[in-house]
């Protein structure tokens, strides 16, 4: 099944608030977290699209806040990696992660700049 780019994004959404809310809760009491299963080379390509397309679609007062946000989201699906921003933009230029790259960014133009702007909005209060 062909998994698409605003099915990625609204899957890193809902898990990106869902991790911020268990978080919040972790932090009154001591909880059990199922490992999750392994980050895919679209979810990674989906997220990596975003550092393209959101500068442009984010005001110029916000770009802290996107990178910043967009940082947090990097090292939550590359939580191993010391700089996860650093090793998205090596990944980009790999040969094997050409066609996820290739397939996220179409899925990013189909969607469109108010879909995308949504997201990045988004993305930017995440980094709270």
């Amino acid at each position: 099944m062909k998994h698409t780019f605003i099915q990625s994004l609204c899957a890193l959404s809902l898990s990106a608030f869902a991790f911020t809310a268990m978080s919040a809760h972790a932090a009154d009491e001591k909880i059990e977290v199922t490992p999750t299963p392994a980050v895919t080379n679209q979810e990674l390509a989906a997220i990596y699209v975003l550092s393209e397309v959101c500068p442009k679609l984010v005001d110029d007062k916000d770009q802290n806040k996107f990178n910043a946000g967009y940082a947090k989201l990097a090292k939550e699906y590359m939580p191993k990696e010391k700089n996860a921003v650093t090793a998205l933009e090596q990944l980009s230029k790999q040969k094997s992660f050409k066609e996820a790259l290739k397939e996220a960014k179409s899925d990013a133009k189909k969607a469109g700049d108010k879909k995308n702007g949504e997201i990045c909005k988004e993305l930017t209060a995440y980094s709270k």
